[in-house]
């Protein structure tokens, strides 16, 4: 696993682009401190360069002389730093063009580009973090809510890790217990209990990773969310229903059928999940070539939604055209709204005669009335409210879920093969097959190729 510039020093911005009050330069690797003191004068001639300790100064280039800008800096002496390499932070003003100035002078001096998430990556390869935190890194940075926000963080403290390690000391344990019987077969009766080793296997491994791999979906969604079209005909108040659960006047609203032409899309926090909620064109027939093309875009997205906010007008009767578009669209998960309430009689139009998955959510985009129960209707309608869940130390993506699946299959084939009085030397190596899951969940065993693709996920400069 280990990369052709590992020995180098690396150097990157870690601060994003744009104007800011700091920006930060980062340098990981042998060559920091020598860097550092190449190009920075300290205002204290006498600097000792102490570990974890900020210097006051100025960049200058070597050979000129000339002031690039005037920073604080820090040296953070090896194993205690990020990567557990010697790293240099260098504090300058926000400005992208200092920055650039800077990084280009420490490159000079002999470091190199560091690549998307190698500051990271080096702190998993030096062993500072498992690759389950390493991946916590990427969606601390990613996460759209403050859920989403809060199980990273989780992750990165090691919760997901913390559940998987009891189950591997497990399976280590009955990994000996079996090698010693294929060592010492004339005692094999006396050695293996095979009814405890049945038990121990189904409560210590088999219940706790399914519980993983149930956790797995709702752990994605809060990572990585869905996507909530607003479906139905001209009018109806999809451009209003989405000024207002955003509380701003993002779409533009008329009296007139056809104004939205385009889809408009914006990631808004329901109850801790990310929904990309899009305001599609309303669907109808006649249309205008201009407006047949959002037309398109909205079967389109349409087809593409995990939920489908299909939206009438409650202050008329239901017409064919709602029935066809109904008809159109409910091959997805649909959630019937009733929009307008505050312009209806009494009663308010029932929409069961077209809705096969009950009751319907009645609202009032113009008068804010109903939004919250829109929103809890979103969110049982994607979890299911019942639904037992473990917060901590779930699995938040497909790669740790496609190993979890292989892990229980594994266990399965081991109760098999215990439950079927197979040689010790088969259930050995269906026991190796579920090590070897858990132990690329956590990075022991995992190929360069995956490393590259989870670490390229990263930004420059972490």
């Amino acid at each position: 696993m280990n990369s052709p510039y590992q020995e180098a020093t690396i150097a990157a911005i870690s601060t994003p682009p744009g104007a800011g009050g700091i920006g930060i330069i980062r340098i990981s690797g042998d060559q920091a401190l020598s860097l550092l003191k190449a190009i920075f004068q300290p205002k204290d001639p006498s600097c000792l360069y102490r570990s974890h300790q900020l210097y006051y100064g100025h960049i200058r280039q070597p050979d000129q002389g000339k002031i690039l800008d005037e920073v604080l800096a820090v040296f953070m002496a090896a194993p205690h730093t990020y990567t557990r390499e010697d790293v240099v932070e260098v504090h300058c003003h926000g400005s992208f063009l200092v920055l650039q100035n800077v990084l280009e002078l420490i490159l000079a001096s002999g470091a190199i580009l560091a690549s998307p998430g190698e500051f990271t990556k080096r702190a998993f390869l030096n062993g500072r973090i498992d690759l389950t935190q390493a991946e916590a890194v990427i969606d601390v940075l990613s996460a759209k809510t403050r859920k989403g926000v809060d199980l990273a963080q989780e992750q990165l403290s090691g919760a997901l890790y913390g559940k998987i390690d009891p189950i591997r000391q497990s399976l280590v344990q009955m990994r000996a217990v079996i090698e010693v019987a294929i060592d010492f077969p004339d005692e094999d009766l006396e050695i293996i209990d095979h009814s405890a080793l049945i038990a121990q296997l189904e409560q210590e491994v088999e219940e706790p990773l399914k519980k993983l791999l149930q956790s797995a979906d709702r752990g994605r969604l809060y990572r990585e969310g869905i996507s909530l079209v607003i479906a139905g005909l001209p009018n109806v108040g999809k451009s209003s229903l989405l000024n207002t659960i955003l509380q701003e006047e993002r779409a533009l609203v008329t009296s007139i059928p056809g104004t939205t032409r385009d889809s408009i899309e914006e990631v808004v926090d329901i109850k801790g999940i990310p929904v990309r909620i899009i305001d599609t064109a309303g669907i109808r027939d006649n249309a205008g070539e201009v407006e047949e093309l959002g037309i398109q875009r909205a079967r389109d997205l349409i087809n593409k939604a995990d939920l489908i906010l299909f939206l009438i007008d409650g202050s008329r009767e239901l017409i064919d055209g709602d029935r066809t578009l109904y008809g159109q669209v409910k091959h997805k998960p649909v959630l019937p709204v009733i929009n307008k309430i505050d312009l209806c009689g009494n009663p308010i139009p029932d929409f069961s005669s077209i809705s096969s998955i009950g009751k319907c959510v009645k609202i009032s985009a113009r008068e804010q009335t109903g939004i919250e129960r829109l929103k809890q209707a979103v969110f049982d309608a994607v979890i299911s409210g019942d639904e037992q869940w473990e917060e901590g130390g779930c699995a938040p993506n497909v790669r740790h879920k496609q190993a979890l699946i292989g892990a229980v299959e594994a266990c399965d084939q081991v109760l098999l093969s215990l439950k079927g009085g197979l040689t010790n030397d088969l259930i050995a190596v269906d026991l190796q097959g579920c090590l070897d899951y858990l132990a690329e969940i956590v990075g022991e065993t995992t190929t360069e190729d995956v490393l590259d693709v989870i670490f390229e996920q990263f930004c420059l400069g972490k």
